[in-house]
């Protein structure tokens, strides 16, 4: 099987590890990738907003499958262009990827599904933030409607912060905001792989979205993972499945844009139940690091399959014994102002590690050297008998490397 990974990420080094791994696997590409990936696959510079361009790339490949992996391709509408070419792809049509570019159009698609999930104000105009924030009351959730990358999600006491950030998203063309009821409780990520019509369940993972030890500062897209969960409920799944994933997929089924790819379940397990807090169109970074990790199935197989409507053919899916924790190694003054273009040294070393890989997200190569350049630099992965184990090797990775002015967070997984 000849495939062709859309991004740039340390989720996408992860699907490119996972599929260079996969007997089945013939020819790996990626567009435009990054230079971990370009260890185990063939880079193209493909800009991967421009869906044509990557049809184009796909059809003189012979790709049998295409992979997106960000969400702004998605929305942009990439998975259209490709399968318009006849070739399968692994990702929601730009109709059905509103799951994730909208929050106001997931929240109509789960009350007609009958989704749990925190009620919801949409806001459209300045003068509505006074209300829907008194709706509520505090602690305040203010969601951008948009795309923001993981970060259009303020939830703080402040009212004056709320109101502000409320204010900002309205300023954008176009913009709107969700402000809702707050959901108490852990979080947990779930990845649902989809074919238009029937789901398939990975395993649920957690991930640290601020940027501080202890959940302090503010949102980032993700400093660090784990999985399996022990403390999570053991019916969890097949309540998500039940309740959320498969009415979703019905809902967008009968509104004629059928959801292929996976859908993320951003979920808070609250005192009144399970609620989804927010759904993706993609997998979600840095989850994906370790469900991937921890993953036996060949992987390839499986996304054709749901790329091509046959999730029934695949058998259960098996998964290792094994923990893993990812911790995210961020540039400089992440998430305020990055700072990018600072070499990166101790890679070799830390993959050396027994148990340990290193997935590029925000590098390029730069000569002989490979340097920061983007927020989130790397996502250090460790897999280990147990949790504890697991944590030991992911920053003992992390010790290896330097990167000036980097920071990480110490607690990935502390507590459990």
């Amino acid at each position: 099987m000849k495939i062709l990974i859309v991004g740039t990420g340390a989720r996408e080094h992860a699907l490119a590890r996972s599929l260079s791994q996969d007997p089945a696997v013939t020819e790996l590409h990626a567009a435009p990738g990054n230079p971990g990936i370009a260890a185990v696959a063939t880079l193209h510079p493909v800009d991967q907003l421009d869906g044509e361009a990557v049809a184009a790339l796909a059809t003189r490949l012979g790709a049998d499958l295409v992979v997106v992996g960000p969400e702004a391709p998605l929305v942009a509408g990439v998975s259209d262009a490709v399968r318009a070419a006849g070739i399968p792809v692994f990702g929601p049509s730009a109709a059905a990827a509103q799951l994730e570019g909208s929050k106001a159009f997931a929240k109509d698609v789960m009350a007609a599904a009958g989704v749990p999930t925190a009620e919801p104000r949409v806001v459209t105009e300045p003068g509505q933030i006074d209300a829907a924030l008194d709706a509520f009351g505090a602690p305040y959730v203010v969601k951008d409607d948009g795309l923001a990358a993981g970060k259009g999600v303020v939830v703080t006491d402040d009212r004056d912060a709320a109101h502000a950030h409320a204010a900002e998203c309205l300023a954008k063309p176009g913009g709107r905001v969700v402000v809702e009821d707050y959901l108490d409780g852990p979080e947990v990520s779930l990845f649902v792989l989809c074919d238009g019509s029937r789901v398939l369940p990975l395993v649920p993972a957690q991930d640290f979205k601020r940027v501080g030890d202890g959940d302090t500062g503010p949102n980032t897209g993700g400093m660090g993972a784990y999985s399996p969960l022990p403390w999570a409920p053991e019916e969890l799944v097949a309540e998500v499945v039940a309740q959320v994933a498969q009415p979703t997929v019905d809902e967008m089924s009968l509104r004629g844009t059928p959801f292929v790819g996976v859908l993320y379940c951003g979920l808070a397990l609250t005192s009144a139940g399970t609620r989804v807090v927010e759904f993706n169109a993609r997998f979600g970074d840095p989850e994906t690091q370790v469900v991937l990790a921890r993953l036996a199935t060949p992987l390839a197989g499986v996304l054709h399959a749901a790329a091509t409507g046959a999730l029934d053919t695949v058998p259960p899916l098996r998964w290792r014994d094994e923990a893993a924790v990812t911790v995210v190694v961020a540039a400089h003054d992440y998430p305020a102002a990055p700072r990018t273009g600072d070499p990166i040294t101790g890679l070799a070393e830390a993959e050396a590690l027994p148990g340990v890989h290193v997935l590029h997200a925000g590098t390029r190569q730069d000569g002989d050297a490979v340097v920061s350049a983007g927020g989130r630099v790397l996502s250090v992965v460790g897999v280990g008998a147990d949790l504890a184990a697991a944590r030991t090797a992911a920053y003992a990775g992390v010790d290896r490397i330097a990167l000036a002015g980097s920071h990480h967070r110490t607690d990935i997984a502390a507590r459990v």
